[in-house]
């Protein structure tokens, strides 16, 4: 059993705002909602939303999986019973609190295990005794750079790690090839020993095996034993359209090895935008600089500007247009799953740095015709 003492305290149901008969694709939806609303990049600089988004991805790991869910239930189902059993009930309960030779936080899979008639068949470990049964792989964190283009229009590409991953010589059985472990003869190969103390069972480690429950006497010489090896690998990754710099994507099961039969972890890939030459990003709008002349933005004047599609778009300008001043195009901008942005352009006067005589004695005439002052406000 995979159980972990914090699952007699925490709701994961109520965590996520789930009946604890929700279907799995109530508690899906459900998840998937929250973690949209508290996702870190929703909510830059917010501590609290952070730790709510913590809470519900470590509910959803939990009842999330189908055999996790199964268990955690049995567990919650003990009640008070089972935080007495796990020394996290008021004074530790009375089976021996954690350090007690007659009880420890190691023991407590086991006698779960024992109250519903089933125990752990743990694999070889050359390090020693080990917690029975199986163990979830570690979570992995890659970098992955993108040209602005392809983070616009989505891209499957691939991530480069080197990283622990099941020993391909023997496929994570621990021993080399044409060989199998040898069962403990005391334990049956359960890593464990009964002690029948009246309506429970206990049970501490064999003495025999150091509570392995099997020897291997030809361990696989490609991974020394441990049934992984560190190596390269190349994992795809599947990028939606619009996806943002900084933006994590989580691939689940593509992490670390899990042992013991354990699922493997997750790997969460954080993407790295590179600028565009001429537009930038404000959520799913695009910026533009665009730059006018004087008489362009005095006058007047129709502007053709680029666009992400590769056409051109046709901008009015109104006579007296100041500098700075925002247009916006409908549905110009950043294509994402929730719908389209716009895009923003925006007037930057350009001045002239090298004129011709004409250029010059148009406008020192413009100058001299001049009748309003732009610092009239100042009143100086």
């Amino acid at each position: 059993m995979t159980m972990q003492r914090e699952w007699f305290e925490k709701d994961y149901y109520g965590a996520l705002g789930v009946a604890a008969g929700a279907t799995p694709k109530e508690i899906t939806t459900a998840y998937r909602r929250l973690a949209r609303q508290f996702h870190p990049d929703a909510n830059p600089g917010d501590g609290t939303a952070e730790e709510k988004f913590k809470e519900v991805s470590a509910a959803y790991d939990v009842v999330g999986d189908p055999e996790r869910r199964k268990e955690y239930d049995q567990v919650r189902a003990m009640g008070p019973m089972g935080q007495r059993l796990s020394g996290s009930g008021p004074g530790g309960g009375g089976f021996g609190r954690p350090g007690d030779a007659s009880f420890n936080g190691a023991d407590l899979g086991d006698l779960i295990g024992n109250l519903f008639g089933r125990g752990e068949q743990p694999a070889w470990s050359p390090s020693g005794p080990f917690s029975r049964g199986p163990q979830r792989g570690t979570d992995l964190e890659a970098d992955l750079h993108l040209a602005f283009m392809d983070a616009v229009r989505g891209v499957t590409t691939s991530v480069n790690l080197i990283s622990d991953a099941t020993c391909t010589e023997c496929n994570g059985t621990c021993t080399a090839k044409g060989t199998s472990p040898r069962v403990c003869a005391d334990c049956g190969g359960r890593g464990v020993v009964d002690d029948n103390q009246g309506f429970f069972s206990l049970s501490h480690p064999c003495a025999t095996c150091g509570g392995r429950g099997s020897f291997i006497d030809s361990p696989c010489p490609g991974c020394s034993g441990t049934g992984v090896m560190t190596r390269p690998r190349v994992v795809k990754v599947r990028l939606p359209e619009g996806v943002k710099d900084g933006q994590q994507i989580r691939l689940k099961g593509k992490g670390g090895p899990g042992r013991q039969g354990g699922p493997d972890g997750d790997l969460y890939v954080r993407v790295n935008v590179e600028p565009h030459a001429l537009f930038s990003r404000e959520g799913d709008d695009l910026l533009l600089t665009v730059p006018v002349s004087f008489p362009e933005a005095a006058l007047g004047a129709d502007i053709r500007v680029p666009t992400l599609d590769g056409d051109a778009v046709t901008i009015r300008i109104p006579a007296g247009t100041p500098n700075g001043r925002v247009f916006r195009v409908k549905a110009r901008g950043i294509a994402t799953a929730s719908g389209k942005g716009d895009m923003l352009v925006a007037v930057d006067l350009a001045v002239p740095t090298g004129l011709t005589a004409e250029e010059r004695s148009a406008l020192e005439t413009l100058r001299a015709a001049s009748t309003q002052s732009p610092r009239a406000h100042l009143g100086v």
